[in-house]
């Protein structure tokens, strides 16, 4: 059948949407970028007219669309939100959420999520926006390979909202009509988020790491400033790769320049490799057709078993709070998701496990204007997102400390070295007090 026929015989009215998901099934939403805001209104008045009465819901980083529909107070008691990654506004409408309401987080490391999400949890629906069909019939899903790539090959429904704006990216992001069972079209812009400029703190600890980055090596760069203060530093260098979950607008200028062009890479050489991409409407214009950025689904990209075949792998990522034996909190916050597992301990595992790589876990010494020490103890928010015996090096604006092969007590002490001097002697005093340090 002609592919153009096709296409409109599958395009679907919102009214339409709930014929694909029935009461008490599991509705999976693509994260980020590719979250469908014209799908979400749709169920979002599905449940509002008694179309459909509840619903499971499983994503990662909700948009303000999801926030605003499918997550409002008044629709807590038709909607079971079970997210694996929070963002900004996910945590906005857990608050107004009542109290009798939860959002069911769901851990998980990123590079098994696509697993869970077909086999641990049936994919009744997914949805998901595309970039729009080629004259093969393909789609692309852009900026999203994520857990999208693994969900749509066996979902049991999957309709795709199709945008203009979404770019088409190579690698496994390819889907086509054939495999697609409802449409809809919508060409709003696409979610941005502006690179944020580094704090003094930030570019204190950026610079820090910087010096331990060599020509030739292969990066993955996390959320955060200062991740993105790290790229900013790296302009003299020559020939580094990337093999990176999160694909941003400060690696787009290192491109642009040959400084990361994939030359010494063992693993897929002058491809720039990536599962989510988050940035601007410039940086999704640059990935647009370009043949060398290439999306992969986190199972694959995310695997340390393949992010180790690079030599020379560095690894940058951002934390919330370091106990003194070594353990990354990344997670939570006084005990409530603030984010989520993601994929930080994959690549802290596999940076190690290549061939002279490298990974580092960044944070200020201070939160709340010093009143805080992030330097702890004991964790105080109640997840561990990188064992003690994972964590390589930790990153303050006092210093870097490589824990890899310390005692209990040498690690203590070399953490409390790069703790804010205000919490130095209550720390040594806590750390004594916990054995491990001798009195």
């Amino acid at each position: 059948m002609d592919i153009q026929k096709l296409f409109a015989q599958k395009l679907i009215k919102d009214t339409a949407v709930c014929d694909f998901i029935k009461d008490q099934q599991n509705l999976i939403l693509a994260m980020g970028v590719a979250m469908p805001p014209r799908l979400i209104k749709a169920v979002e008045r599905a449940l509002e007219s008694g179309q459909l009465n509840t619903i499971n819901l499983y994503y990662m980083h909700g948009s303000e669309v999801l926030s605003q529909t499918l997550l409002k107070p008044a629709l807590a008691d038709k909607v079971c939100p079970r997210p694996l990654f929070m963002s900004s506004h996910d945590r906005a409408a857990l608050k107004s959420l009542p109290q009798s309401s939860l959002m069911e987080f769901v851990p998980a490391t990123f590079h098994q999520v696509g697993r869970l999400l077909t086999e641990q949890v049936e994919p009744h629906c997914f949805m998901v926006t595309v970039s729009p069909m080629d004259k093969h019939g393909y789609f692309s899903l852009g900026t999203n390979a994520d857990y999208g790539a693994s969900v749509i090959r066996k979902a049991h429904k999957i309709i795709v909202e199709v945008n203009e704006n979404m770019p088409r990216t190579f690698g496994e992001c390819s889907v086509h009509i054939s495999e697609i069972d409802g449409i809809i079209e919508n060409d709003t812009p696409l979610i941005e988020i502006p690179p944020r400029l580094p704090s003094p703190t930030d570019a204190k600890i950026a610079a820090l790491i910087a010096e331990y980055i060599n020509d030739g090596d292969t990066l993955q760069m996390g959320v955060g400033g200062i991740p993105s203060a790290v790229l900013g530093l790296l302009k003299n260098h020559k020939n580094l790769g990337l093999h990176s979950e999160l694909f941003c607008p400060a690696m787009v200028d290192l491109i642009r320049s040959g400084v990361i062009n994939g030359k010494h890479k063992q693993w897929m050489q002058h491809k720039h490799i990536f599962t989510l991409a988050l940035g601007d409407k410039e940086m999704y214009e640059f990935m647009d057709d370009n043949p060398s950025i290439v999306g992969y689904p986190a199972s694959w990209v995310n695997n340390p078993v393949i992010i180790q075949k690079n030599n020379n792998m560095v690894s940058v990522n951002a934390a919330i709070e370091v106990d003194l034996s070594g353990q990354i909190n990344a997670e939570q916050i006084a005990g409530q998701p603030f984010s989520g597992t993601g994929g930080q301990l994959d690549f802290v595992r596999g940076a190690y496990a290549s061939k002279g790589g490298r990974s580092f876990i960044a944070l200020n010494s201070t939160v709340k204007h010093g009143a805080i020490s992030r330097i702890v103890p004991r964790l105080q928010g109640g997840a561990v997102t990188d064992t003690r015996m994972d964590t390589q090096y930790v990153v303050t604006e006092y210093g870097c400390v490589n824990l890899k092969g310390l005692s209990l007590p040498q690690r203590a002490q070399a953490l409390i070295n790069i703790a804010h001097p205000d919490f130095r002697e209550s720390l040594a005093q806590e750390a004594r007090e916990l054995g491990f340090i001798a009195s």
